[in-house]
């Protein structure tokens, strides 16, 4: 083994891990990555001007909460440092793509209200925003642990759903799990990653 291969065989051991719901690996990839996601967050939150109204934590709490769910759900097939760091940058844009919109359509309605004369504070709260992203208020993800937030979205899936889960957490290909079941690889993948979808915004991830 070369000096170069050992990050690499490293790396490997984290995401496997982390797909696992290991808590140490968990730790380890947010002590590693936590930083790059801040900063990314920080440009983009001086762009938005929503810096008044959520930090760089809030955004990087929320962003490896919905990473932790997904990758260990086997959304995500990633094979080096770079493709993890792509991929969580595109996931800070997405998050404050988000709130920004969110921000608007908050704002919008605050007008509404107040030009009907009704109580702009209470129903402006009931409303998307800021406050509906992990890490921020009441959010059921805030904080949670890796392994629990895995458990949590275990317990949300549908039978099928789950033994498709189970089915790739073993290592199973897409190819061999669709030929048992009379169905493309394609379609397969499609279901579980709907799953997924559905499983994130009902945590509150996405």
């Amino acid at each position: 083994m070369t000096g170069t291969e050992a990050p690499a065989d490293s790396f490997e051991s984290l995401i496997r891990r982390v797909r696992e719901g290991d808590q140490v690996a968990a730790a380890e990839l947010v002590r590693r990555y936590e930083p790059a996601i801040r900063r990314a967050a920080r440009v983009r939150l001086v762009d938005t001007r929503l810096n008044r109204l959520l930090d760089s934590m809030d955004i990087c709490q929320s962003v490896l909460a919905s990473f932790f769910v997904r990758a260990a759900m086997g959304q995500y097939q990633i094979e080096s440092p770079e493709q993890l760091l792509k991929l969580l940058a595109t996931m800070t844009r997405n998050k404050l793509a988000g709130a920004v919109k969110g921000q608007r359509a908050q704002r919008r309605d605050f007008r509404r209200v107040e030009a009907m004369g009704g109580d702009a504070a209470g129903d402006s709260a009931s409303g998307p925003g800021i406050d509906a992203i992990p890490g921020r208020g009441a959010s059921p993800s805030r904080e949670v642990a890796a392994r629990d937030l895995l458990e949590a979205a275990r317990r949300r899936l549908l039978p099928e759903e789950l033994a498709l889960f189970e089915q790739r957490q073993q290592g199973r290909e897409w190819a061999d799990i669709a030929a048992e079941r009379g169905a493309s690889p394609e379609a397969i993948r499609k279901r579980l990653a709907r799953a997924v979808d559905r499983v994130a915004e009902e945590l509150g991830l996405d």
